[in-house]
């Protein structure tokens, strides 16, 4: 089958013939029909994390956002069956530690991160194997075609995660998103179905646009008005929950700043080379002011039925943040333009 390997950093992907894989006993094997292109995918190509020593390693197989239908399975596999229309979560839980048993899957002490480390090859592939099917596979409902699953992937279901169980966002609340990509463009339209009032913060005015139409109710261009004064103006003090969807300096300490009192921000966005993992925080007023600092990493698998449940509810459209469809052959290029904050929205891998 093909797949897109992973080289060298910051060289394009080579596209190589590889063998189809085999599902483990408690595996199963995913025939890919959607994967999303995602900036996670774009700071693995780049060689980022080492810092963290979770750089991604030359010869993986990257693509961490696949839905798709399941043509084997293992032995051991009770739930799962071939045929099956199925998503995968990038964050693989082992199914039996504390974690997982307690619905924390996606920070899983003994997990796998699909697409970024070699035990857990990724979906820029015809195929893909997946560890522990019938803990991590999710049946995909009807009302749902792969390509749309697919923008529910990394971004969708972390905006998700981040504003749901980390910033415990409820109707009426004002809710600012920093950094309109993909997960900002989410975490937009989840908050505006959640109840939010939301500011998506952008220096790009087509994102501010596309973020107006998913439900932002104000936009804040940090290149034409000084963003922290602008949010507490139209606020009256600052906002409830405020989410770093970038991971620069300044998107970060913009997030914290521009809270009200006992605030939340929630940090979704990864740090480049610039911030090697480390951006300092305004230590002060976070204690003046009690506010709380939340991580937040994917989703718990156990999470999607709920999810699919509110994007069935509100009548959520995710397949309206897709933007582009892609052939394997154009994920390099798609990467190589996030260096500038080139792409808009989701892009897709449908063509493989």
């Amino acid at each position: 089958m093909q797949a897109a390997v992973l080289t060298e950093h910051e060289e394009p992907l080579e596209i190589q013939e590889v063998p189809e894989p085999e599902p483990d006993p408690d595996g199963a094997v995913v025939d890919v029909e959607a994967c999303g292109v995602c900036r996670s995918d774009w700071h693995a190509w780049k060689g980022h994390g080492e810092w963290a020593g979770d750089a991604v390693p030359e010869g993986q197989t990257l693509g961490h956002e696949p839905a798709g239908t399941v043509t084997a399975v293992g032995e051991n596999v009770e739930r799962i069956e071939v045929g099956d229309r199925v998503v995968v979560p990038f964050s693989l839980g082992d199914g039996t530690c504390h974690q997982c048993r307690t619905g924390h899957s996606n920070v899983c002490p003994n997990g796998l991160a699909l697409g970024f480390e070699p035990d857990a090859q990724g979906a820029f592939a015809e195929q893909v194997a997946v560890p522990e099917a019938d803990y991590n596979l999710v049946e995909l409902p009807e009302f749902l075609s792969p390509r749309d699953a697919a923008a529910l992937g990394c971004r969708y279901m972390t905006a998700y995660n981040a504003l749901v169980n980390r910033g415990l966002v409820t109707g009426g609340d004002w809710v600012a998103v920093h950094g309109c990509g993909g997960v900002g463009l989410s975490a937009v339209q989840l908050a505006d179905a959640l109840g939010a009032r939301v500011i998506a913060v952008d220096v790009d005015e087509d994102a501010l646009e596309r973020a107006t139409d998913l439900g932002a109710e104000l936009t804040v261009n940090p290149e034409e008005e000084r963003v922290v004064k602008a949010i507490k103006i139209a606020t009256d003090g600052g906002v409830d929950v405020s989410i770093d969807a970038l991971g620069i300096a300044e998107t970060c300490r913009n997030s914290v700043r521009c809270l009200a009192i006992r605030g939340d921000h929630v940090q979704v966005g990864l740090t480049t080379d610039e911030e090697r993992g480390e951006v300092s925080l305004p230590t002060d007023r976070i204690a003046h002011m009690e506010l709380s600092v939340h991580g937040s990493r994917g989703m718990p698998q156990t999470d999607y039925e709920n999810l699919f449940e509110l994007i069935e509810a509100t009548e959520l459209d995710p397949g309206a943040l897709v933007t582009r469809e892609l052939s394997l052959s154009d994920v390099s290029d798609r990467l190589a333009a996030m260096d500038d904050y080139s792409t808009a929205g989701v892009e897709v891998v449908t063509d493989f």
